[in-house]
């Protein structure tokens, strides 16, 4: 057995760098955890940013009269306004001449990253007119807009002068979004929206000694039951992401060669994982059952056939995704399987997989969740593949020559026959859309060239 292959058998181990402070908020004088969805790449520069330390956005230097959906340029930035105005009469709540004015689910979504990131938001809002009470709710994207994390509980504006609400944010890359949640025609005034810089300092990326975090950990996942939408857990197979609120994977990272394919049959032993925060939901087996998707998996079983120990690990929920039969069944399959070609041909490989978005299409139709809302259905599957022939010192070996893969598939049917060839993007592409450094262990110079790389390679 290589050094390698002993190694890598002991590699579970424990990390307790913290990423990034927790999204926290409050409603007045209340103070909520809410879900993090994700975490951008702690090294990756926004771009098209404002540079105010404090940003109030006062809604005085804009124009918009309709409630019809547009973009309107403030002294913050553009912002897109969805049944939404800025409103001057005598009935709008204001703290000068004019504020937002929202109807039935309008929002209000920023449409750039605050430079220096967002630290508070303090939102000013009261009833319009005689109005009945509404609610809305702050949410915040670390990832340019590719997903959204809802900030602390849902707020109901019951004063019919502005009051203030105050959110803390802590993310060094961050855009907002207010949306009117109550869904009626009870009219809502925003005002005088303040952003602070995030005051934190972001720490340098966990180290680990799993080999299968030799390529990097792509959204700086920690093992701290604190940061509940980007938790590490380090298995002996595989390392992968875990987001508690979601009830699957961020992503799953795993070393693949020879050593870890043999003759051990498939266990199909589908659990819960014991091993998760105490108090957390556990996914279960029958979760999925009637959901119209697979269990699909991001580690595949065929990929840890050496012992039966290895296999039956494939099988943990927290390394399942709820999948299109077409899509597991289908392209995700066949590469699945080109990769286990490129072991039989002298390679190893190391496979990120993952998923974002929300709300893909199975046997029974389209839905954004299943079983109650626990598991969260995404809408695109992806992964990376580095391709290495078989040595050591293998962050050194990857050059700007090295072969990477790069898939990003719909999460839907009807793509069953579909070459997997034809869903190849760069890695830059997908770290757009999910905000990851997937590759974050190589020099910056090798990075460069073969994440802006679409690969043109063999497909079979």
């Amino acid at each position: 057995m290589t050094p390698k292959a002993i190694f890598r058998r002991l590699s579970q181990v424990s990390t307790t760098v913290l990423l990034l402070a927790g999204v926290w908020a409050c409603t007045p004088e209340n103070t909520v955890k809410p879900t993090q969805e994700g975490v951008a790449a702690y090294d990756k520069v926004q771009k098209g940013t404002t540079t105010q330390a404090t940003v109030t956005e006062n809604f005085e230097a804009g124009v918009k009269t309709s409630y019809t959906t547009g973009n309107v340029a403030l002294s913050s930035g553009s912002w897109e306004f969805n049944d939404a105005l800025l409103g001057d009469l005598s009935t709008d709540k204001k703290a000068g001449t004019k504020s937002a004015r929202l109807r039935n689910s309008g929002r209000l979504t920023m449409l750039f990253n605050k430079s220096g990131g967002i630290g508070t938001v303090t939102i000013k809002h009261a009833k319009f007119g005689t109005d009945a009470n509404s609610t809305w709710e702050l949410w915040v994207s670390a990832n340019n807009a590719s997903s959204w994390t809802k900030v602390g509980g849902t707020v109901t504006t019951s004063s019919s002068t502005l009051v203030s609400s105050t959110f803390t944010v802590n993310l060094t890359t961050a855009r907002l979004q207010l949306r009117k949640t109550d869904a009626t025609t009870n009219r809502l005034n925003i005002d005088d929206i303040t952003m602070t810089d995030f005051s934190g300092t972001t720490p340098p990326p966990p180290t680990s000694s799993s080999v299968h975090l030799t390529m990097g950990n792509p959204s700086n996942a920690v093992i701290d039951a604190a940061v509940f939408g980007n938790y590490l857990l380090q298995k002996s197979q595989y390392a992968l992401s875990y987001h508690r609120d979601r009830g699957i994977p961020n992503w799953v990272s795993w070393h693949l060669a020879s050593e870890w394919i043999g003759s051990t049959a498939r266990q199909d032993d589908f659990r819960p994982d014991n091993t998760l925060p105490t108090g957390w939901y556990q996914v279960t087996n029958t979760d999925y059952t009637g959901s119209g998707f697979d269990r699909g998996h991001n580690c595949p079983s065929a990929d840890r056939t050496a012992t039966v120990t290895d296999n039956s690990s494939t099988f943990l929920m927290t390394n399942m995704m709820p999948q299109a039969p077409d899509n597991n069944q289908g392209p995700w399959q066949v590469l699945e399987t080109y990769c286990r070609t490129l072991v039989s041909q002298g390679n190893e490989l190391y496979i990120i997989a993952g998923a974002y978005g929300v709300g893909g299409t199975g046997s029974n139709g389209t839905f954004n969740t299943i079983t109650g809302g626990k598991v969260t259905v995404p809408n695109r599957t992806w992964k990376v593949i580095v391709v290495l022939p078989k040595g050591d010192n293998d962050v050194a070996r990857v050059t700007t020559a090295t072969r990477v893969i790069a898939i990003d598939m719909q999460n839907a049917q009807g793509i069953r026959n579909n070459n997997w060839g034809t869903y190849r993007v760069s890695v830059d592409a997908i770290e757009s859309r999910t905000g990851y450094n997937i590759l974050s262990a190589l020099p910056t110079s090798v990075q460069n060239v073969i994440e802006a790389r679409v690969d043109a390679g063999a497909t079979q």
